[in-house]
């Protein structure tokens, strides 16, 4: 089987290398700015696909499949974002001969439409969040919308029918600002996922956001994971992950893993999917929707649970027969974190910082996972993409050695040239309430509100890098012949100056 990877950046790179493992040829693809890109590199052939926005590149199925073709792949994984769950594209595989390493076109439409989903759930048995099972008709009056608003309760969200990651989705916390939110949700929902339809979804006051990863082949079998904590978000999107949950204990998973498997069931699912759900401050659990590729933040799983899942991903789009536990996949072993990496600045509002990255020190040593990333010193983060650069990923034998050893990776981390989330991830591991595990959904936000945008790290001017670095060579020179103190704190002084002024803190 010889696959093309319908994608860039560090997801590229992570199914190139399963690839490899396995001895699977490989074919990459590339817009114009990825041309010298890492997952350009990995892969064993390459092919353009013109232009630099998405529209032009990554999301052209047309230019996808001529691809596949001229590399005379016979296999396609779509990674995740860009095209991984659209119906259509997993459909023009199909079309064209092609193995899609994913779920059935079907699969994929029924769980892509949010109020499909709940559908799914519901006939399921699985229980969701109440709000509307339909989309709101685009002639619905106010008046009509109010009433459906208000038998659901306030507060509500009101959501898009397709797409995710918070766009298109308004709070509304009084019945005066319901017809704006419906407009602004609309709007923003057609720009983003060419389908302006919405629905209304009570709000869970403080809820956590729980998923379960499985897999399944094409032989009836379904096998779930250990839970993954995602509620560390900021505005709607999730930043930092971890399994298992300390919100949930093994009756909460069982039922957990046997909902997930019942909605998996119910749509002929195939592959790997996830399954998302609101946990409320009682242990009730909700259906909330279903993600129908690999997450972002499978890593965790895979440091639990010992599965690689993008080889399984492959062995079930070869046909095989799943061998797997499932006794096993829900007995998390230890605790598993992680932090994902954005080119972005955390002190001008987390705004994209695309640029040259300049140097790169990765962390290692004891339970950091191998580097998760799709750039290197010399090549550039692009402006039209997801700012996510890499992911870091700790394993500890409990949640606080985890912490303890992701916060030490962190330290160890450097990117030079563009600004990244790392100091914001240093702060946040520090926190009294994250280490304890109290928070919930709205914990990020509120914590980043009470700090009135006071910085995460002061770095040195230039000027300042520069006098600090000569600082601490001189210092060195001193010491090495002689002239000064080699032991106590002034050489110690030395070596902060030297690491201050190389940028590391």
């Amino acid at each position: 089987m010889k696959v093309l990877i319908a994608n860039r950046g560090e997801i590229a790179v992570r199914v190139i290398r399963a690839c490899r493992e396995m001895g699977l040829p490989t074919a990459a693809v590339y817009s114009d700015c990825d041309r010298a890109s890492l997952h350009v590199r990995y892969a064993d052939e390459a092919y353009g696909l013109g232009g630099n926005a998405p529209s032009d590149s990554y999301l052209r199925i047309d230019k996808l499949i001529d691809a596949a073709r001229r590399a005379g792949a016979d296999a396609v994984h779509p990674g995740y974002g860009f095209l991984a769950e659209n119906e259509a594209f997993a459909q023009a595989c199909v079309d064209a001969g092609l193995n899609f390493i994913g779920p059935p076109p079907l699969a994929i439409a029924r769980m892509g439409s949010k109020t499909g989903a709940r559908q799914v759930a519901l006939a399921a048995g699985v229980p969701v969040v109440p709000g509307t099972t339909e989309p709101l008709a685009p002639g619905v009056s106010d008046t009509e919308i109010a009433a459906i608003a208000s038998s659901i309760g306030y507060p509500i969200f009101v959501k898009a029918v397709a797409g995710g990651g918070g766009k298109g989705m308004r709070q509304v916390d009084d019945p005066s600002a319901l017809p704006s939110a419906i407009r602004a949700a609309r709007s923003e929902a057609g720009s983003s996922f060419g389908d302006p339809a919405i629905y209304i979804e009570r709000q869970l006051i403080r809820p956590r956001h729980i998923e379960i990863q499985l897999l399944a082949d094409h032989h009836g079998t379904v096998v779930p994971f250990a839970e993954r904590e995602c509620s560390i978000q900021r505005r709607h999107q999730k930043v930092l992950e971890e399994s298992p949950s300390v919100a949930v204990g093994e009756d909460t998973r069982q039922a957990l893993a046997a909902a997930a498997s019942s909605v998996a069931r119910a749509v002929g699912y195939t592959n790997a999917g996830t399954i998302e759900f609101l946990l409320d401050s009682d242990g009730r659990f909700y259906f909330l929707e279903m993600n129908t590729r690999l997450q972002v933040e499978h890593p965790i799983t895979e440091l639990v649970s010992g599965v690689d899942l993008v080889h399984w991903q492959l062995r079930i789009a070869r046909g095989e027969r799943l061998a797997l536990d499932p006794a096993r996949t829900l007995a998390p072993r230890g605790h598993a974190i992680e932090c994902r990496i954005y080119a972005e600045d955390p002190d001008n509002n987390f705004l994209p910082s695309p640029g040259l990255v300049l140097g790169r020190r990765v962390p290692g040593g004891p339970g950091i996972r191998r580097d998760d990333g799709g750039v290197t010193p010399g090549l550039e983060v692009p402006i039209y993409y997801d700012p996510l650069i890499a992911k870091l990923s700790a394993w500890g034998e409990d949640r606080t050695q985890a912490i303890n050893r992701m916060s030490r990776a962190l330290g160890e981390y450097e990117v030079r040239g563009i600004k990244t989330s790392i100091p914001f991830f240093r702060w946040l591991l520090q926190d009294e309430d994250f280490r304890a595990g109290r928070f919930d959904t709205t914990f990020l936000d509120r914590e980043l509100a009470r700090r009135r945008g006071e910085p995460f790290v002061t770095v040195p001017d230039e000027a300042e890098r520069i006098a600090l670095l000569a600082a601490a060579i001189r210092a060195s020179e001193r010491a090495l012949s002689g002239q000064g103190p080699k032991t106590g704190a002034h050489s110690t002084s030395a070596w902060k100056l030297r690491a201050r002024a190389g940028g590391l803190r």
